[in-house]
């Protein structure tokens, strides 16, 4: 069996750092991933993927990631569900195994990389 998602996107919101009763950190973020094509109105489709990192690894996503800024994601996709109101909720996050943080330190948010960026 095979479960492995690699991302490349921007984070649309800083990364929240937390720790579990056992002193254990992670961190979660979301990330904006721009699909490959346009729909039928030339629109480009986004998809918005929560992220989730353990550890050390997640300690530096909240220290050195922020708002805007690029990042590579390596890690499996796990479903999760809670109740909410009575209701059942079921959503995805990927877990990530790794994050390369593709923005330089010190550079601002750049425009959309869609159009004839290096990716």
């Amino acid at each position: 069996m095979l479960n492995r998602c690699v991302l490349v996107g921007r984070l649309t919101r800083d990364p929240e750092l937390r720790y579990t009763q056992s002193g254990k950190s992670v961190c979660s973020f979301s990330l904006a991933v721009d699909r490959p094509f346009r729909d039928a109105d030339g629109q480009k489709q986004t998809d918005f993927i929560n992220i989730t990192v353990w550890g050390k690894q997640g300690e530096n996503c909240a220290n050195y990631l922020s708002k805007g800024k690029l990042a590579a994601v390596d890690g499996r996709l796990q479903q999760q569900s809670y109740e909410k109101n009575g209701q059942k909720v079921v959503s995805a996050v990927v877990v990530a195994d790794a994050v390369a943080f593709l923005s330089p330190r010190d550079q601002s948010v750049t425009p959309d990389c869609s159009e004839g960026g290096p990716f």
